[in-house]
């Protein structure tokens, strides 16, 4: 099983921006922890990829394209804001879920609205690191029980 795991703008600066939101730990660290849950999961192949840059990130989802079982994607600020990745996802037709490190519904009232939700299979956010564990967790039990 092949899954993409993308990650919007300013997600490199984890660990230093807003760590009483974000929590302290890297892209990085998150990364080589999902990798290491992935391999109690079974055969599980992950590529990752984070850009700042909306078309940057729409070009990786449309590469996706019968290259990859499912996609974890965290459009940041783009969540809000961007009916082009929406349409992407969409597009592609490969199984996504969206993840967040924060709780998006109690934080400002523009971050509840989510343009590229409705285009996902789920939606995991609130859990800082472990949302990307369960979002892995589940897009991989709804790739098996294909």
């Amino acid at each position: 099983m092949k899954i993409l795991v993308i990650n919007g703008p300013n997600l490199n600066m984890l660990g230093v921006r807003e760590p009483e939101i974000y929590g302290e730990m890297t892209l990085d660290k998150i990364n080589e922890e999902l990798c290491e849950f992935s391999k109690t999961l079974g055969d599980i192949e992950l590529d990752f990829y984070q850009s700042n840059h909306e078309g940057d990130i729409v070009d990786k989802i449309q590469s996706a394209h019968k290259l990859y079982d499912g996609i974890i994607i965290n459009p940041a600020a783009y969540t809000h804001t961007s009916v082009a990745i929406a349409d992407a996802i969409r597009g592609v037709e490969v199984k996504t879920v969206e993840v967040h490190l924060s709780n998006i519904n109690s934080r400002e009232e523009y971050r509840k609205q989510s343009l590229s939700a409705p285009s996902c299979l789920g939606i995991v956010a609130g859990f800082k690191q472990d949302s990307y564990k369960m979002a892995l967790l589940g897009l991989y039990n709804a790739l098996k029980n294909d």
